[in-house]
């Protein structure tokens, strides 16, 4: 079977989370091109993803915590009719309904109709939600700040489910905190490349995988 090359889009704004992001592209990155052919894998590599990462300006973006990050294009450079396969949004304190940037928003609607794949963690849900993308799905996000999340757009057809480390519907991914995240990026890394590959990477960065309906934080936070 010919490997197989999906373009990611990595949606960057400032005061992300830098762990929403961090934790699924550690286990992203092992599928870049230059990563397999370095040889680590004992397991044969069909799928391939090929990150951009962008930002509103081409300045270096100040995440919530951490270095600065310099993104490699904004959201201004992609040409009319660029189409990324993958678009991946995390959260942050920038992603609140009325400070979600405008650009950021109208990036994600343009695309998500011709993504093969739209995925967030955490409070990248309320980006998705207000890009319409959420619109008739089931979705998760954060569970501390679920209730508002809910409150924000109720005014949407969105069925938040409570107890959830992360929701597939369809083609849309979403998940809970940035532990979450890396729970989700795991099950898309196997949904993607399969189970030998994903265990493969799982067992490089020793990460122990929690299951779809394993969140306590939905009893934590007086959800459930």
């Amino acid at each position: 079977m010919a490997p197989t090359e999906l373009t990611l889009a990595v949606c960057l704004f400032p005061l992300v989370g830098p762990t929403d992001f961090q934790g699924p592209l550690e286990q992203f990155g092992f599928l870049t091109q230059k990563t397999v052919d370095r040889g680590i894998f004992n397991v044969k590599v069909n799928t391939f993803i090929k990150p951009t990462y962008l930002g509103i300006t081409r300045d270096p973006i100040e995440p919530m915590s951490g270095p600065r990050l310099l993104p490699d294009k904004t959201y201004g450079d992609v040409k009319e009719g660029e189409q990324f396969d993958i678009v991946f949004v995390p959260g942050g304190y920038g992603t609140a309904r009325h400070e979600s940037p405008q650009v950021v928003l109208d990036f994600v609607r343009k695309q998500a109709p011709g993504a093969k794949y739209v995925l967030s963690v955490c409070a990248g849900a309320d980006i998705l939600a207000g890009a319409d993308v959420l619109n008739g799905k089931r979705a998760t996000t954060n569970k501390s700040m679920f209730l508002r999340t809910v409150e924000d757009f109720k005014d949407k057809n969105i069925e938040w489910v409570r107890k959830a480390r992360w929701v597939v519907d369809g083609n849309v991914w979403t998940s809970s905190g940035m532990a979450a995240g890396s729970d989700m990026a795991y099950a898309f890394v196997k949904h993607l490349a399969g189970y030998e590959v994903a265990e493969f990477i799982r067992g490089l960065v020793e990460f122990s995988a929690h299951e779809q309906d394993d969140d306590e934080f939905a009893e934590f936070h007086g959800l459930i």
